[in-house]
């Protein structure tokens, strides 16, 4: 009898060792996986026109989450199927829908941030 309850104990103690060890190493947050992807005709990625100090850039981006944009200058945004905030220099934060397609011929705003909702 005593054998036995010395193996429930073992095996609670076990069980409940290997929980909080799971619970410990799972990430607190949400992961993120945004990514910049090869700009190709007829996808629907997030694409960003932009330039900084005499160079030009066109980029693509896909999947959810938020990374740095340099603090490029943006001249164009075509979201495709992506709802998108730009977080720009001064610390405003502007939300563009879906399929939307914006230029800014006269002040386009310096982006230090991008996410996909």
């Amino acid at each position: 009898m005593l054998s036995k309850t010395k193996r429930v104990a073992r095996s609670a103690t076990v069980a409940l060792a290997a929980a909080a060890a799971f619970t410990a190493l799972m990430p607190t947050s949400n992961a993120f996986a945004i990514n910049e992807v090869e700009c190709r005709g007829g996808e629907n990625f997030l694409k960003i026109w932009s330039h900084l100090d005499g160079r030009s850039s066109v980029d693509c981006y896909a999947n959810k989450g938020r990374m740095n944009f340099g603090s490029w200058w943006v001249d164009r945004i075509s979201t495709g199927n992506n709802d998108l905030i730009y977080y720009d220099v001064n610390g405003d934060s502007v939300r563009v829908n879906r399929w939307t397609d914006i230029t800014f011929p006269s002040r386009p705003p310096k982006v230090k941030d991008i996410e996909i909702l």
